[in-house]
């Protein structure tokens, strides 16, 4: 409740220095200009909407599952965390928005490159936490499961997991908003459809309500999932 009225608060804040200043429409359109851009472009708005979130889900399913691949293979096995921690360090260490052409140039302007924008943003924080939580374990009962020889399968999944779980939750949580970024970082490099794509149209053609339009059905998106993913890990009583 409290953050709906915070948000009222601020668009009567927005529509009121909007009238007062008299502030050109290009420049800073007022939020009831804004609903009226999302109402006379809305199947523009959804087509766009549609596009944008097919690569955010594929992006982030594909993102979640090479973290966690990348996750075990770092913490259970020294030689391959060797091997791929600095690889995982290389690739958030360059800027998203220098590998974005590259990508678009291998996959081209399709979809493929968008998917691989969002995996690579969200994959390193799944990874990182996994690894970290699995690392996490008490020594103390990874020494009674060594003395009762217990299988590393069994270590693996009745110890390390059960600890790495609120890591591993954490991360979801952080990936589920930044996948919409990716997305839209990808369809800025070079793209035919999306949000993103849409943006720059508005801003070419100097339509500034519509890019906040299309700026506010994203953040929508970004909030549906990332409530989804709370209502999810709470489920799983994470």
């Amino acid at each position: 409740m409290r953050a709906v009225l915070a948000g009222i608060a601020l668009l009567a804040l927005w529509q009121a220095v909007v009238s007062l200043t008299a502030v050109p429409p290009f420049i800073l359109p007022g939020p009831v200009a804004v609903l009226q851009a999302m109402g006379t472009n809305r199947g523009m708005l959804a087509q766009n909407a549609a596009t944008t979130a097919a690569e955010i889900g594929l992006g982030l399913a594909l993102g979640v599952l090479t973290g966690l691949a990348a996750g075990l293979a770092t913490a259970l096995s020294d030689r391959l965390g060797q091997i791929l921690r600095p690889l995982l360090v290389i690739s958030q260490a360059l800027p998203v928005f220098a590998l974005a052409p590259i990508l678009m140039l291998w996959l081209g302007y399709g979809m493929g490159s968008k998917v691989a924008v969002v995996v690579l943003i969200t994959f390193f924080p799944v990874a990182s936490a996994l690894h970290d939580g699995l690392r996490a374990t008490p020594e103390a009962a990874l020494d009674l499961a060594r003395l009762a020889r217990a299988p590393r399968w069994r270590e693996l999944m009745w110890l390390r997991l059960p600890h790495a779980l609120p890591h591993l939750a954490a991360a979801l949580r952080i990936a589920a908003v930044y996948a919409p970024i990716g997305a839209v970082i990808g369809e800025w490099v070079g793209s035919s459809a999306g949000l993103g794509h849409l943006m720059l149209l508005a801003n070419a053609r100097m339509k500034t309500d519509l890019m906040f339009a299309a700026l506010a059905v994203l953040a929508a998106m970004t909030l549906c999932l990332r409530a989804a993913t709370d209502a999810g890990l709470r489920r799983a009583g994470l």
